[in-house]
């Protein structure tokens, strides 16, 4: 499967009006960006400010809306932007604001897509990096819930449920959406925020969006959009969608997974963000060798064909080890072991896994400068043979450790069963000594 590649914007977009919520007049100037330079805004308007990367470590806490800051530089009501971006497939770009909030246009992400289309696209140089989901995430807050499943890998797939109870004049509203540029623009980006008339005019009383009408934003009463109208018959949950790719784009890379949100707002979709944040960073953690071939190297003696492990997956001090060796078929031993049936020779088994025990051994900081000599072998047993294809991962563990001997028990598998298993002693030896 071929990687996608990066997105940029092929020439500026400039978006200008008023924000939401401070109502101060503003105008937005997307820049292209370097491949994994991410979505970074910066406050024009604040000379010497630092620029905001549009990642989660950076969101300040604000009712109804998602805003970043660092320092004295704070960016307001960035949500429907990143929506944007995101559902184009745009990696990469430098937001210069003029102001302390994006400009809000009909309330919805069309200004943006708008201006970026209109801007164009480029493709850069460098793979994207999906961030993808692996387990399960399940978050509650109260009785708004978001839920985050694996999906193979196969893009991003979102579910709303808007359900605000048999009170409220908006219904019952679920909507599904896989993202993808074309449909992100015809059936999300559109989508309004959107307030019933209930709760305007409380927000009215409390001074807030005096410079709004209802025309200028989706308010909805008894019989329906007051002084508007849909632009879909559930363009309310649409919106929740739209602000939930936006919070997620917080994670600052694709996300490839299965998001499933019920009555979830800002502060739960950031939560989750977060807690993708985590479990990425622990798969990559649990992924990355203890060991790779180029540490081996510095510590093995051996040289080609003799090098035998290929990886150290885990280490635990001088305790235990645990790491593979890739059985090729262009391995030197098969052409005459055996031409017609191709066996991987046991003692060469037994010699992969004395060299991931002597790797085991040499670790512990007094045995530094040293290498594990094999010395003996006890209850060795060959149980299965090891044939080109195969991944043969071992396992070692300490018996008896000094500065001069060393004891291993070892243990290899195929595919979860046991091939080989071996008592190995070793004599710890200078590494100038034994070159000599």
């Amino acid at each position: 499967m071929v990687a996608e590649q990066q997105r940029t914007l092929a020439s500026p977009a400039k978006i200008s009006g008023r924000g939401l919520f401070t109502g101060a007049s503003v105008t937005a100037t997307i820049h292209p960006a370097d491949a994994g330079s991410g979505i970074v805004f910066r406050r024009s308007d604040l000379p010497g400010s630092e620029s905001i990367p549009a990642s989660v470590d950076h969101v300040v806490s604000r009712p109804r809306r998602t805003a970043l800051q660092i320092g004295d530089a704070v960016i307001e009501t960035v949500e429907h932007c990143l929506s944007g971006l995101a559902g184009l497939g745009v990696d990469n770009a430098m937001i210069e604001v003029d102001g302390p909030e994006l400009p809000a246009g009909d309330g919805s992400a069309m200004p943006f897509v708008t201006a970026v289309e209109n801007a164009g696209l480029v493709e850069q140089d460098a793979p994207r990096d999906p961030l993808v989901v692996t387990e399960p995430v399940t978050l509650r807050e109260g009785d708004a819930m978001i839920a985050a499943f694996p999906n193979g890998g196969a893009g991003m797939d979102v579910l709303y449920d808007l359900d605000f109870g048999g009170a409220s004049v908006i219904g019952r509203q679920i909507h599904a959406f896989t993202l993808e540029p074309r449909s992100y623009t015809e059936k999300i980006a559109p989508a309004r925020t959107f307030s019933t008339l209930s709760d305007a005019q409380k927000l009215r009383e409390a001074g807030m969006f005096e410079h709004l009408t209802p025309k200028d934003m989706l308010v909805i009463g008894e019989a329906g959009p007051i002084d508007n109208a849909f632009r879909f018959e559930d363009e309310p949950v649409r919106h929740k969608l739209l602000d939930l790719i936006g919070d997620l784009s917080l994670v600052g890379r694709p996300l490839h997974g299965r998001i499933v949100a019920s009555r979830s707002g800002h502060n739960l979709n950031q939560r989750m963000a977060r807690a993708l944040i985590e479990q990425a960073a622990d798969a990559e953690h649990a992924l990355a060798p203890a060991m790779d071939i180029r540490q081996i190297m510095r510590l093995l003696p051996h040289r080609y064909p003799m090098v035998l492990v290929d990886r150290v997956l885990e280490l635990d001090g001088d305790q235990r080890a645990v790491g593979v060796k890739n059985v090729s078929i262009n391995e030197p031993f098969f052409q005459g072991h055996y031409p017609g049936s191709p066996i991987m020779p046991g003692v060469l088994i037994v010699e992969a896994m004395s060299q991931l025990g002597g790797l085991m051994l040499s670790r512990k900081l007094e045995r530094t400068g040293k290498i594990a000599v094999l010395l003996s072998l006890d209850k060795v047993k060959l149980r299965h043979p090891v044939r080109p294809g195969d991944q043969l991962v071992m396992e070692t563990e300490r018996m008896r450790a000094t500065n001069r001997f060393g004891e291993v028990a070892a243990r290899a598998f195929v595919a979860g069963n046991m091939v080989a298993e071996a008592s190995i002693k070793f004599m710890m030896v200078d590494a100038e000594q034994e070159e000599r």
